[in-house]
């Protein structure tokens, strides 16, 4: 049975990327969300596995979008991902207990292995 994974990213081109990564894998896209208000309105319908997040989107960004999400759903794996790869940011986004952190540019073994990470280790 495939992972059941919630894309919440501003960009249409890195959801599009996403999906064509975990293409013929155990992961696949169920659900993208443009902003973190839709990702908070959704999870529940969803109920995803997993959810990458970026951080910087229009509204509440993607570090205050994780903090709700685990707030109403502490059970939740939340993997970031975002070109902001600096050491406060990826500290903030373990401190509000967030999963995983992954740089963009991505790779396909990269965002599998961060994926499976998520699952094993959350």
């Amino acid at each position: 049975m495939k992972r059941r994974i919630m894309v919440v990213d501003d960009s249409r081109i890195t959801e599009l990327q996403i999906q064509g990564l975990l293409a013929d894998t155990d992961f696949e896209v169920v659900a993208h969300c443009e902003n973190g208000e839709d990702a908070i309105a959704r999870y529940s319908e969803v109920r995803p596995d997993i959810v990458t997040m970026d951080i910087i989107m229009p509204g509440i960004d993607g570090l205050e979008t994780a903090q709700v999400l685990l707030n109403e759903h502490p059970d939740a794996k939340i993997l970031m991902i975002s070109s902001l790869a600096y050491d406060d940011t990826i500290e903030e986004a373990s401190i509000i207990g967030t999963k995983g952190f992954l740089c963009k540019p991505l790779s396909q073994d990269g965002l599998i292995e961060a994926l499976e990470q998520v699952l094993h280790n959350g």
